[in-house]
């Protein structure tokens, strides 16, 4: 599946469709921001092979960075960091069992050399890699960074916003 208005640059890849849930916050972000991606369902443990090839097929594919959600035991990620110099950010998917923190500690704990870049568990987790993704190409995307600002103002806008309600909904009380 290809999304986005501009060249692909984002390739969306979760470790199976039980993921898609989360990996559609993501989604969403990179929609707004009107960063191109595909998406992608490749599990390394049971098609190590689709993982190798899709790796190795990245950047031809135009990719500058990759997101990799996974649950469970979570070697995407790092099998993809393993085999591509793109950066990839990593997507603790949460599972009933440990609640994500398997997949975050299989993330986590990644050997010198092969880093995977980790923006939270789950929905929040996978919003913040959309969001992490559109910083880092914002670095050299002028238009890209206006929009990033754009959206971190209406974040400021929302907090004085929801100051000035509970302001309100505790002066209430005084009465």
């Amino acid at each position: 599946m290809s999304e986005g208005t501009a060249s692909r640059k984002i390739g969306i890849v979760m470790g199976s469709d039980s993921d898609i849930e989360t990996m559609k916050e993501t989604v969403k972000v990179l929609k707004e921001f009107q960063v191109g991606f595909d998406v992608d369902v490749i599990s390394c443990h049971r098609a190590p092979q689709l993982a190798y090839q899709y790796a190795q097929g990245a950047e031809k594919k135009g990719y500058e960075i990759i997101i990799a959600g996974a649950g469970g035991a979570a070697a995407l990620p790092g099998v993809l960091a393993s085999l591509t110099t793109l950066p990839v950010i990593g997507v603790p998917i949460i599972r009933e069992t440990f609640g994500g923190q398997d997949a975050l500690y299989s993330m986590l704990q990644m050997p010198a050399g092969v880093p995977v870049a980790i923006a939270g568990i789950g929905n929040v987790g996978a919003r913040n890699a959309g969001i992490l993704a559109v910083e880092v190409l914002s670095l050299k995307d002028a238009s890209l960074r206006k929009r990033l600002r754009d959206y971190k103002e209406r974040l400021v806008q929302e907090v004085r916003k929801r100051a000035k309600e509970v302001e309100r909904e505790l002066g209430k009380m005084d009465h």
